[in-house]
């Protein structure tokens, strides 16, 4: 099995540990020993542990994962708080978060079957991860441009280009603009009991971004 990248260090250690206790509860809440959650994720149980004691940050992409397995969203993983029956999401409460190397706002409300991100992709940040999970994906590039792999498909998508994607199609996402990318992202929360699950096996990657 092959593993996500260690993400760089620099998360304040209040963010841990609000997020480390989170991980360990949803696990249990949904009946899922450590193994087997982290076999849904594509990580070996050690790595699993250090995030749920808050000896490792985690990054975005595995935060999604994670959100996916558990059926939740990532801001509730980080125990963001937002009005779950709002249908409205104004730009002065959208606070940046940071996961590793990628900036992303929540844009889309609590408590829904999907979750709806505006990401900040920088050049070299994960960019050899490839994800491979149930539901689907749809974004669309705002500034910079962004290489979107899809099984052996690659793809340069210019701002005002959009994807929409079957997420078990194994896929990859890195800017390939020095600015890097900016793109609104929406992915469906599912939970699956199929015993392999997301953000699994990925080229040689690049330790950290």
């Amino acid at each position: 099995m092959t593993e996500f990248p260690d993400p760089p260090s620099g998360a304040a250690p209040e963010e841990l540990s609000t997020v480390a206790p989170r991980l360990r509860d949803l696990r249990r809440r949904s009946g899922l020993t450590l193994e087997a959650a982290a076999r849904r994720v594509g990580l070996s149980p050690a790595h699993l542990s250090r995030l749920e004691t808050g000896q490792r940050q985690p990054s975005l992409p595995m935060l999604l994962a994670l959100a996916r397995t558990y059926g939740t969203t990532v801001s509730d993983l980080l125990g963001e708080t937002a009005p779950e029956r709002d249908p409205i999401v104004r730009a002065g409460r959208a606070e940046p978060s940071e996961a590793g190397g990628w900036t992303y706002w929540t844009v889309g409300g609590a408590g829904r079957a999907m979750q709806a991100l505006r990401v900040h992709v920088p050049q070299r940040a994960q960019g050899d991860l490839v994800r491979v999970h149930p539901g689907e994906e749809w974004l669309y590039v705002l500034t910079g441009r962004l290489r979107l792999t899809l099984g052996e498909a690659v793809h340069v998508l210019d701002p005002g280009d959009a994807a929409h994607f079957d997420s078990l199609v194994p896929h990859r996402l890195a800017a390939a603009s020095r600015d890097g990318a900016e793109l609104l992202f929406v992915h469906t929360l599912l939970q699956s009991g199929a015993a392999e699950l997301c953000l699994g096996d990925h080229a040689p990657h690049r330790r950290g971004g």
